[in-house]
């Protein structure tokens, strides 16, 4: 008698190791798969805490927006924002803006006298982007807007607003003043196709000297 010895043919053995193939790249792509959405979370979470402390940052320099009747206390041109600010040593001229998709800030040394501030609010009309005090505080931003608010609603803070009296301060100081919003509402359009616009509104307490 001839005794058949039990085993698997050689096209058993390749359907078993094309279906083990077959799971293993279905395993391969799930694992894949959580470690793209975990990166991508936590870039996002770092992109919103980042975002944070710049608005932070941003909402400070608003807070202490200061009113002084020589230089504009606040001015935008669509893409540069211009404002003056308290600080511990003095007055201080602070630059918000949108450059090569990021946002900029530039702050200029703490002065006490009239002259000073002038000076640097012209510096501030002058800078190239290349000056000591720039620092790159957000990546990723494609467009930005403010808007003031005054008369019981929002305008664009490019608008002439309301306009005061001319104060008096010499041949450097301007001929008119624009009256200060009691707030400012901040769009920002961040880059990328899953990103989204963010809107803040900003409530403003100036102090006059």
């Amino acid at each position: 008698m001839v005794r058949r010895h039990a085993g698997f043919t050689l096209v058993e053995v390749l359907v078993a190791l094309m279906v083990m193939a077959l799971l293993a790249v279905m395993a391969w792509q799930g694992v894949d798969g959580i470690l793209r959405t975990r990166q991508a979370s936590q870039t996002r979470l770092d992109q919103v805490l980042r975002l944070n402390t710049v608005l932070a940052q941003f909402e400070q320099d608003l807070h202490e927006l200061q009113d002084t009747q020589v230089v504009p206390a606040l001015a935008f041109d669509g893409a540069t924002l211009r404002l003056t600010r308290r600080s511990e040593r003095g007055l201080q001229l602070v630059v918000w803006s949108l450059r090569e998709g990021a946002w900029w800030r530039w702050s200029g040394v703490a002065v006490t006298g009239a002259r000073e501030l002038q000076d640097q609010w012209l510096t501030s009309q002058q800078l190239q982007g290349k000056e000591r005090g720039w620092l790159r505080v957000l990546d990723g931003m494609s467009t930005w807007q403010v808007y003031c608010y005054r008369n019981n609603g929002w305008s664009n803070c490019q608008s002439s607003g309301d306009v005061a009296q001319p104060p008096a301060g010499g041949a450097n100081a301007p001929k008119t003043r624009v009256v200060l919003p009691t707030g400012v509402r901040l769009v920002v359009g961040l880059a990328g196709a899953s990103a989204s616009g963010l809107t803040r509104d900003i409530l403003l307490a100036p102090h006059l000297p």
